[in-house]
């Protein structure tokens, strides 16, 4: 049964959290028994093949999350607000979430940074019944005014942007927080002083609960792993090996074999000479 906003609010259990990008990945995630999925804009470097998120438009977020809504039909959906669709306005907000509700079948939107315009917005959307995930810590989206992909909150001013970001957040009305690459002492000081769920990515046990990339967990893309996450599967190396295989079998016309051929009766056959 799909969890509800109230459900995960007062979860006693650490929530799980997985991105899905697409119809299979959302089947995966759902099969699995994951608490929530997120369609994140980190479909933009994973899926797109891009540098960073921002190239990615509202129409990517909604083509993709509509992919994921059709595999995963009875999990919480979560779906990230991409980069310029809440940083002019609530208006443009408000519009850009109400267009992901309705044409995704999402259950909430979730949007970086604490900012006095992006609270402003989360506030409208909560109080206009669209729930909101916050997001602090490491942003993606505005990495690069962050000096980079870099761990947030290790030192006395960047740890207390981050936990007042994370407050002001639960205060404007946000029914979870996550908190990206920041240090495990400093999410357990948030999420005991938070009412809300923290979900942590590369910010230690002591969240409320945990995400990781879809492509991450399953070892997609093969090469270093990364720091914030942990690898369950290596599929990238397994589906290299495969197609080799193929490719190997096609050139020795070892496949296909025939019980991946149709017969005819010799007859029928005699007739077309």
């Amino acid at each position: 049964m799909k969890r509800s906003v109230p459900d995960l609010l007062h979860a006693q259990e650490p929530l799980v959290m997985v991105t899905a990008y697409d119809y299979p990945g959302g089947r995966h995630a759902q099969g699995a028994g994951v608490d929530l999925i997120l369609v994140g804009d980190s479909l933009g470097n994973v899926v797109l093949g891009y540098d960073s998120t921002a190239p990615v438009t509202l129409g990517d977020m909604i083509h993709h999350a509509r992919a994921v809504r059709r595999g995963a039909p009875e999990t919480f959906m979560v779906v990230d607000l991409p980069f310029g669709t809440y940083h002019t306005g609530v208006t443009d907000a408000m519009r850009a979430a109400v267009r992901v509700i309705q044409e995704t079948g999402a259950d909430a939107v979730k949007m970086e940074g604490a900012t006095p315009e992006v609270l402003e917005v989360v506030s409208v959307l909560a109080r206009n019944g669209v729930p909101v995930m916050g997001h602090v810590g490491l942003m993606p989206q505005t990495a690069t005014a962050q000096g980079g992909l870099k761990v947030q909150g290790k030192d006395e001013e960047s740890a207390r942007r981050t936990v007042d970001g994370a407050v002001a957040l639960e205060a404007a009305g946000a029914f979870a927080v996550v908190l990206e690459a920041v240090p495990a002492r400093l999410a357990r000081l948030i999420t005991e002083r938070l009412h809300v769920p923290t979900i942590g990515i590369g910010a230690g046990v002591h969240c409320r609960g945990q995400v990781l990339v879809y492509h991450d967990l399953l070892g997609v893309y093969e090469g270093e792993e990364k720091k914030i996450s942990k690898r369950y599967a290596e599929l990238g190396r397994e589906a290299r090996e495969a197609i080799a295989t193929y490719a190997r079998e096609v050139r020795a016309r070892e496949f296909p074999t025939k019980e991946q051929s149709f017969v005819m009766k010799d007859e029928v056959l005699g007739k077309l000479y």
